[in-house]
């Protein structure tokens, strides 16, 4: 992997399953397919084996050749390079911290079952990331313009209908 590259987050390194090296992948947001490279606690790896579902994949990693070694990275994010990017599509890093006038800071994001959320503000505004609710999103100048009227937010300077 070259040095620099974007990667995002396909999961979490889970308890370990039998005594080969292999363990469960918690909170999986992308396929961890055999032969796919990644990172995980600084170091790359390939995966060499996946087993179970696709929502509790079970994976070994070149180089974790035992259970102490796959219970050892307990925790770790598993990273992988972050594929070409489609119109409309965001990295979840680029979005965290973007401003949404008259909400606040965008906190964190949600992967939900339907849509990413988007957790804006101290007081945790819930704004779904879908075209009804999210006007423009300008990562390079850290801003998501967001329908307030959609959200039913009383936000001061809005037109009322």
């Amino acid at each position: 992997m070259t040095s620099g590259a974007a990667q995002v987050t396909a999961g979490l390194v889970g308890r370990a399953h039998g005594l080969d090296g292999s363990f469960y992948v918690d909170h999986v947001s992308e396929p961890l397919d055999p032969g796919i490279e990644v990172t995980v606690d600084g170091r790359t790896a390939r995966v060499e084996r996946r087993a179970g579902t696709d929502i509790r994949p079970i994976v070994r990693l070149s180089g974790v050749g035992d259970r102490s070694a796959a219970e050892a990275l307990r925790g770790q994010r598993i990273l992988v390079p972050a594929g070409e990017l489609e119109e409309g599509e965001f990295l979840t890093a680029d979005l965290v911290g973007c401003q949404v006038p008259g909400v606040g800071v965008v906190k964190r994001v949600v992967a939900a079952p339907s849509c990413d959320l988007l957790e804006v503000g101290d007081g945790g505004v819930i704004v779904p990331f879908i075209s009804d609710a999210v006007k423009r999103v300008d990562t390079d100048a850290r801003v998501i313009e967001v329908d307030t009227r959609f959200l039913d937010l009383d936000v001061p300077g809005d037109p009322q209908p």
